[in-house]
């Protein structure tokens, strides 16, 4: 039997209010625009370093663009905390990763769609080995650097992704 392509996997379809109203495949929710769930998970290497990557040519949303977070959506009946560490596991390609921690939760809404967005942090202190399907290029980038690229560019970066790194800035910055 083959494997499910991205666009037939099935995901919950959520309200406003991140409740449960219905499944669709993916292709179909976003064509329809539906709202869905999706984790975004911040890594750092021992030195504090955050992994970023560019994504590849080949994905159903924000092809090629970077992005600073690892993650994805939510399977049908999956729940964030599974989510984030499957997403963490298999795009940074280690296994064994303690589970990401939960930080806040927003409803993005902007290019793409609208989801709910769970932001989690964890810590990867071994080599990674990133999922090819996944990412077509990585490093991982001091703080003060990504905030310079995010800042200056020229790299394109995925919006959803943007709007969690800023939230997570302001996050951080609110709790010092």
């Amino acid at each position: 039997m083959g494997r499910v392509s991205a666009a037939d996997e099935v995901l919950d379809v959520v309200d406003r209010d991140d409740r449960v109203t219905g499944r669709a495949p993916r292709g179909e929710v976003y064509a329809r625009g539906l709202i869905h769930r999706c984790v975004f998970v911040q890594a750092r290497d021992a030195g504090g370093r955050i992994f970023v990557h560019r994504r590849t040519a080949s994905k159903l949303v924000f092809p090629s663009h970077y992005d600073m977070f690892v993650g994805g959506v939510l399977g049908a009946g999956e729940d964030y905390a599974g989510a984030a560490l499957r997403e963490a596991e298999e795009e940074l390609g280690v296994s064994g990763l303690a589970a990401p921690v939960p930080l806040f939760k927003f409803l993005y809404e902007g290019p793409g769609g609208a989801w709910w967005s769970y932001v989690h942090e964890v810590r990867c202190e071994v080599p990674v080995d990133p999922q090819e399907s996944e990412v077509d290029w990585h490093t991982f980038l001091p703080p003060e650097e990504l905030d310079r690229r995010v800042a200056q560019g020229p790299w394109v970066w995925v919006p959803d992704g943007l709007e969690a790194y800023r939230r997570l800035r302001e996050f951080r910055r609110v709790r010092q």
